[in-house]
């Protein structure tokens, strides 16, 4: 009987001892309680099966989420790998959902220890992500989004050194909307920051209604033309086909004001039209021409008498003498500015880059009448304008010009001014006088194609010298070269449009 209670007292004994070492569990089962609360996002319920968990461990699984704006996670364990009697790892994989980005997969491992009679997780940080280990961060940053890109009416890119630049640049605010550029990025302590991943956003494309062809042939005219312009505009639409503006001096084609010279005379013209006075009829043309009682005017030439010439012909020959007395003799000033006004100068111009036409203020002065009647005295107006001219001379209607759609211009600009049909009697006469300047005027020599019609300008001014125009059109095309301080516009401005209207 001793015996056997001696026996059982030591059966009991290692039955005891056997039961405190038992280890609770299995390592399986962890690291499927682990997965599974990861899962479910239960960050709580995978800290209490961690050994010795950080105080922030649930701060940086929730904050890792956040910041990464993690959407959902996949968990693949591999299998269960024996480490020791008391270790044991998975290798897993992950696929993080980021909204800015999609799938984003990762792999690591989890590696588990058994401490006081139970299987617990090591943690680590690179449990979470490789890429934090040793201080790593990851990082979800705003990078800055795509401008707005402005392209032709065709959709292309517009050309390259096109001279259009300082117009387009300003204007792409107006279109960019609040799209976000996104990149993940990836800091460890004494490496340089790594781009994992970006995402820009695609650029808000807005077409504008320059023709590529016609942009990249104004451009190339002006090549080697310091401060110079070429405004190109579509007759039938008042749409801005081209606009390289190389002038210097922080000056504008679409806002500055120039004195235009000779090229005015296309609107002294339309009004001595308007007062009756044929285009055949007989003018004179002196070298010099008194004003009675007032000072004198001369042509370029003063010495030139061409005696009586047709009225058309003094417009093709540029005669300021004909046009000074015929001014001084039919108009007034208010007279010239009502004209100058019906052609535009006295309306709104809506572009959707802002834009504004030209002056001829009142006059009583007949002296100031004269130098007006020639594009001279107070008169002054933008390239822009003078491109819209010819426009309506060709079409026969006055058009606002634009460089986007009217529904943009309308945004931008407000609503522009409704197309104004012009007198079609003064509209032929005009056609007829600006085919003659090139035909045989100031402006056959400059080897203009055929079919080319225009007015050649040159406007004295006080602190150089002078400015050369030229305006034009051929079908539906019309435009407006102007070089500032360029002298005379047959010799200077109207090669310039031979050039480009033969790049074409």
């Amino acid at each position: 009987m001793l015996v056997i209670a001696l026996v059982a007292l030591v059966g009991a004994g290692g039955f005891a001892f056997w039961s405190s070492n038992r280890v609770k569990g299995s390592a399986a089962q962890t690291a499927d309680a682990y997965f599974e609360a990861w899962r479910k996002g239960d960050v709580m319920a995978m800290e209490r099966l961690v050994h010795l968990p950080p105080a922030d461990f649930v701060v940086r699984h929730r904050a890792l989420s956040e910041e990464l704006h993690v959407e959902s996670l996949q968990l693949t364990p591999g299998a269960l790998r024996s480490t020791g009697e008391e270790s044991a790892e998975v290798a897993f994989a992950g696929v993080r959902q980021l909204a800015e980005f999609g799938a984003w997969p990762f792999d690591s491992t989890l590696r588990l220890a058994v401490f006081d009679r139970a299987w617990k997780v090591l943690w680590a940080p690179e449990t979470l992500h490789p890429l934090l280990k040793d201080g790593g961060t990851l990082e979800l940053g705003e990078i800055d989004a795509s401008a707005a890109e402005l392209v032709t009416s065709e959709g292309d890119k517009i050309p390259n050194d096109s001279y259009a630049e300082a117009y387009l640049d300003p204007l792409k605010p107006e279109f960019v909307r609040a799209n976000k550029g996104w990149a993940l990025v990836s800091k460890a302590p004494g490496r340089p920051d790594r781009q994992l991943m970006t995402r820009v956003p695609e650029p808000d494309v807005e077409r504008t209604t320059l023709s590529r062809p016609v942009q990249a042939a104004a451009a190339r005219a002006l090549d080697g033309v310091e401060d110079s312009t070429i405004i190109v505009i579509r007759p039938s639409t008042g749409e801005i086909l081209a606009l390289a503006d190389r002038l210097k001096d922080n000056y504008s084609a679409v806002r500055d004001f120039f004195p235009p010279g000779s090229i005015f005379k296309t609107i002294t013209a339309a009004a001595l039209l308007k007062k009756g006075l044929d285009p055949a009829a007989q003018v004179a043309c002196p070298g010099t021409y008194q004003i009675p009682l007032h000072r004198p005017f001369q042509n370029d030439d003063e010495t030139l008498d061409r005696g009586l010439i047709t009225f058309t012909d003094a417009f093709a020959h540029s005669c300021n003498t004909s046009f000074v007395e015929q001014a001084t003799t039919r108009l007034t000033g208010q007279d010239l500015r009502e004209t100058a006004d019906e052609w535009g100068f006295g309306r709104a111009i809506a572009t959707g880059i802002g834009g504004a036409c030209g002056d001829v203020p009142d006059t009583a002065d007949l002296d100031m009448l004269a130098a007006d009647a020639i594009g001279q005295g107070q008169v002054i107006t933008t390239p822009l304008c003078m491109a819209a001219l010819a426009a309506a001379v060709e079409s026969g209607t006055w058009r606002s010009p634009r460089l986007l759609s009217e529904e943009q211009v309308r945004r931008i600009d407000g609503t522009p001014h409704e197309d104004v049909r012009m007198d079609e009697g003064t509209v032929a006469v005009l056609r007829n006088m600006m085919a003659a300047v090139v035909d045989y005027g100031t402006a056959s020599g400059a080897g203009l194609p055929d079919d080319v019609s225009g007015k050649t300008g040159t406007a004295e001014v006080g602190d150089g010298t002078s400015h050369a125009w030229f305006i034009g059109y051929r079908d539906d095309l019309a435009f407006c070269v102007f070089v500032r301080h360029g002298g005379s516009g047959g010799a200077t401005a109207a090669p310039i449009a031979a050039r480009f209207l033969n790049g074409l």
